[in-house]
């Protein structure tokens, strides 16, 4: 069942396993902030601008929590929407979670490229992880690197992604890759939650952080359709997150977060046609809270799929809750198209031919139709709708 992976993203660096369990040493649990100089003035020493994994992962996850605010997680298709999403970043002061999808990773390697047993998926994932590892630093923010929906059929593409961030983990002593979420949500509950283990034994090796789904998110999103689903499992009850919380909490330093359905759905819609119970959060949280005897209203840490159409009250309200990040991708494709489209009218006249235009017959026009122009009008629009996306997150000037 699918529990929407924003829903369940543990608490602390201890929140990995039950309040009564001791804290364990791991590449996910362990803090280095004693041991570092700060780079952010609100964050803890262990996050460094560029990609964060491992403890200070951990470290940041828990500062959203704390201080109340989500990051954006946002779907990618190449460079230029990296870019813009760690430009964005850069602009409203936050962290940022890159996400590629499984289609994603095949849209970088090649559309041409034989997909077969996911090698194209595979090498364009790890392409893409490696252009952020080169480049984010230079932004001077956090950057999350992270996959989105993996169906139990699509699980070779993890294990090749698991692959590279094992051996860039022997070479560096982190993982490529900070976090992948397993979406399992097809499968009865023990099934999903028991892969999600295995998985997490492995993760938690190399200090990558867990993200599974429980209950399902609505809509259409990347090859996922769930448009036909019946209503009632768009929202995951309580007893559903402590099972995968309580059978996640026994692999040893294991990291996961959970992303819980309450009434998300993919995809495009008006305002008021999305019923989001965020309450349903709340009570998870309660139900936890009472289970292990935590002293944290939030034990756990929340996720949000499927924001499109959703109130901004409800997204604060589900902050409140717990909710650390948030996944977005239908607005920001809009605004990236919207971007190119908004030049192409602009520049109308110029771009009918590689000469002549309304200043001459003869005048050329290769400074119009040079690619990098429209492209970069795409990635404006898009780095300012996930300005906005901040703002309705909480997550402005949460750095310094």
């Amino acid at each position: 069942m699918k529990l929407a992976i924003a829903t369940l993203l543990i608490g602390s660096a201890a929140a990995f396993a039950p309040a009564a369990t001791p804290m364990r040493n791991s590449a996910l649990s362990m803090s280095t902030e004693t041991t570092t100089e700060k780079a952010f003035a609100k964050l803890p020493a262990s996050i460094k601008p560029g990609v964060v994994t491992g403890p200070a992962l951990v470290d940041l996850l828990d500062a959203a929590k704390e201080q109340g605010y989500a990051i954006p997680g946002v779907n990618i298709v190449g460079t230029n929407s990296i870019n813009a999403c760690m430009e964005a970043a850069a602009s409203y002061g936050g962290p940022i979670m890159v996400t590629f999808s499984k289609g994603g990773g095949q849209f970088i390697a090649g559309k041409s490229v034989n997909n077969d047993a996911d090698q194209a998926s595979i090498a364009g994932t790890i392409a893409g992880a490696k252009h952020v590892h080169e480049v984010a630093a230079l932004y001077g923010v956090p950057v999350v690197l992270h996959t989105d929906h993996c169906q139990k059929a699509w699980l070779p593409w993890i294990d090749g992604l698991l692959t590279a961030s094992e051996e860039h983990f022997a070479a560096t002593g982190s993982p490529l890759f900070s976090s992948h979420m397993l979406d399992l949500s097809e499968e009865p509950l023990e099934e999903n939650i028991g892969i999600c283990k295995d998985y997490l034994e492995k993760f938690a090796k190399v200090g990558i952080l867990l993200e599974f789904e429980l209950g399902v998110t609505g809509g259409e999103e990347d090859g996922v359709d769930n448009t036909d689903i019946d209503s009632s499992r768009l929202y995951t009850q309580p007893e559903e997150v402590f099972y995968a919380y309580e059978q996640l909490s026994q692999v040893e330093n294991g990291a996961f977060t959970c992303a819980a359905s309450f009434g998300n759905v993919h995809g495009v819609y008006a305002p008021g046609n999305v019923d989001l119970q965020p309450k349903i959060l709340m009570n998870s949280q309660a139900y936890i809270k009472e289970k292990i005897g935590s002293d944290s209203d939030k034990p756990m840490k929340f996720v949000f799929h499927g924001g499109s159409g959703s109130d901004v009250s409800d997204i604060q309200e589900a902050i409140g809750y717990g909710v650390i990040k948030m996944n977005i991708d239908t607005d920001t494709q809009w605004a990236f198209w919207d971007g190119i489209r908004a030049y192409e009218a602009k520049y109308h006249d110029y771009l009918q031919g590689q000469i002549g235009n309304p200043e001459a017959d003869d005048k050329p026009n290769k400074k119009y139709y040079d690619p990098r122009m429209s492209l970069r009008a795409g990635e404006e629009a898009m780095a300012a709708r996930l300005v906005k996306a901040a703002e309705d997150l909480k997550c402005v000037n949460v750095l310094n």
